[in-house]
């Protein structure tokens, strides 16, 4: 995969990954470094931004929910900072809403989660326009339905009885919901 890089100079590899889930990053990284690059790792909106503006990379993969915040705002600073900078927005909670904002305002792919080293690295390299192909599998509409459930619960910051309001949904059922691991 290093052939595939554009050139040889080192700046040209370098990768922020920006995750809160700290195992993951760590995965990806040696994964990353596998495939010819030089990944530098942040675990916040704080830190990514700081690397963005300091040590502006040639690619980044960028979470979109951080605990402090939006990784939209790591992909502003490296737009800012770096304007040819290839940029991937990850998320669990894929919405179209939030990959349109992503491209506007300047992600270059959105991938839900998970999406293994092979995924990132084809969103990185991409240089053409042509459209993606279908996911081999596709989430099950239990599972669509399980992480829309999961994340209206994570926006009413783990209340049962505001979340089944939002849902409109009795709170017993949610809770039921929740006990139960996530369908594949």
């Amino acid at each position: 995969m290093l052939n595939s890089l554009t050139t040889d100079s080192q700046a040209d590899r370098t990768l922020l990954l920006v995750d809160d889930d700290e195992a993951f990053v760590k995965r990806l990284a040696r994964a990353m470094e596998k495939r010819g690059f030089l990944p530098e790792t942040a675990q916040s909106v704080a830190a990514g931004r700081g690397i963005a503006l300091s040590r502006p990379p040639a690619c980044a993969v960028v979470d979109l929910r951080l605990e402090d915040g939006s990784g939209l705002d790591v992909v502003e600073a490296l737009r800012e900072r770096r304007p040819d900078c290839r940029i991937v927005v990850l998320t669990g909670y894929g919405a179209i809403a939030t990959a349109v904002a992503a491209v506007k305002i300047g992600a270059t792919d959105y991938l839900a989660k998970p999406a293994d080293a092979d995924d990132v690295t084809n969103a990185l390299l991409s240089r053409t326009n042509t459209r993606p192909p279908a996911p081999k599998n596709p989430m099950s509409a239990d599972r669509v339905r399980w992480e829309h459930i999961q994340r209206i619960y994570e926006l009413c910051d783990c209340n049962v009885s505001e979340t089944a309001r939002r849902l409109t949904m009795h709170r017993r059922t949610l809770q039921r919901i929740l006990a139960k691991r996530s369908p594949v």
